[in-house]
């Protein structure tokens, strides 16, 4: 594993003119007061409940409703608030989807899957998969190429034509990472196979993918493309524009080790506050999100509701408002910004 520069990993730099650095920001509204984080069993009394699902869930299901109905408008102003409120549901399902995987929305496994199956219908991304993909995510964070989310961007694609649509789309705001997240991810069956070898998980993750594109294909035909475009359309592109910003900014450009195939120890989840970076969103978007944007809380501590995770009181090293991330991180050329980190690039984003 490389050598960790702590002067130089937390350094502002500039580059083409333009400062990208990290700051300490002010703590969120429920207060952080401790210097080291909390171990874990301090904070077992964070479980989920059923109510705070329902609510979830209802909230989620309400906007989505709303959000439909107002794009079957023949109304310009009401389509377009439809497709607005729908994109935020879509969002909210992958949230949902989030918490569903990690058993952390409900407190039973019978009503997370239940949840999840249908979350991950929303979210286009199969359930199995999901859960599968993401605990293994979880267990291999900081390790590059072996995290199954992360290991294609170990390598940089070499071609002219691959750098620069990457380039294009991060320039112009094209959802390219949140679509081949899903179709690398969760939906590439020869890839899931690779990773998963036992009989059982194989034959619910292939079911699942199989079953769940039978399910979008009578959608299709029931609904017709022109019908389903117009409803859903400008929603979907907008929640994958969104969940880009959330997607990225997590863990790409943040310095992580390389196994180059030698077996190597997992980080222990409490250690993996270095290789994460969370956003700071206004507190009502961070509710509404289940405190998505408290991804280095998330990492540390999987086990409590995103709800609660205001609750720990931590506060995290590489935590950056939204907006000044957003706004460094597109002044960086999409090939540096996914396939290099900040020490090797210069730009502390």
């Amino acid at each position: 594993m490389p050598e960790y520069d702590i002067a130089a990993d937390r350094a502002c730099t500039r580059k083409s003119a333009v400062v990208l650095c990290r700051r300490s920001p002010p703590s969120r509204t429920s207060p952080r007061s401790l210097m080291q984080p909390p171990h874990p069993t301090e904070l077992m009394g964070l479980r989920p409940t059923n109510a705070a699902g329902w609510l979830w869930m209802s909230a989620t299901l309400a906007a989505t409703t709303t959000g439909l109905w107002l794009s079957a408008s023949p109304l310009i102003a009401a389509w377009l608030t439809g497709q607005i409120i729908l994109a935020a549901a879509l969002v909210q399902w992958f949230v949902v989807l989030h918490e569903c995987g990690h058993g952390t929305l409900f407190e039973t496994a019978s009503l997370n899957a239940l949840a999840g199956q249908v979350a991950g219908c929303f979210a286009l991304i199969p359930f199995e998969s999901w859960k599968r993909v993401h605990n293994r995510h979880h267990k291999w964070t900081g390790w590059q190429d072996v995290d199954p989310t992360t290991a294609l961007l170990a390598t940089a694609p070499t071609g002219r034509l691959a750098r620069g649509l990457v380039n294009v789309c991060w320039k112009y705001w094209l959802p390219l990472f949140s679509v081949l997240y899903r179709l690398n991810n969760f939906w590439h069956i020869p890839r899931l196979l690779r990773l998963f070898h036992a009989a059982r998980p194989r034959r619910r993750l292939i079911v699942n993918v199989v079953g769940l594109l039978i399910v979008y294909i009578v959608v299709l035909g029931m609904a017709g493309p022109t019908a389903l475009m117009r409803s859903l359309g400008v929603a979907t592109i907008l929640a994958l524009v969104c969940e880009d910003m959330l997607l990225i900014s997590q863990h790409t450009h943040v310095p992580m080790g390389l196994s180059h195939g030698l077996d190597v120890a997992p980080h222990a989840a409490i250690e993996q506050e270095r290789f994460t970076r969370s956003l700071r969103f206004p507190h009502w978007l961070s509710v509404m999100l289940l405190h998505f944007d408290a991804h280095e809380l998330h990492h540390m501590y999987p086990f409590v509701p995103g709800h609660r995770l205001e609750d720990i009181p931590y506060s995290p090293a590489n935590e950056v408002t939204c907006w000044r991330w957003i706004r460094a991180a597109r002044a960086v050329p999409g090939e540096v910004l996914l396939f290099q980190n900040r020490t090797q690039s210069g730009y502390d984003v």
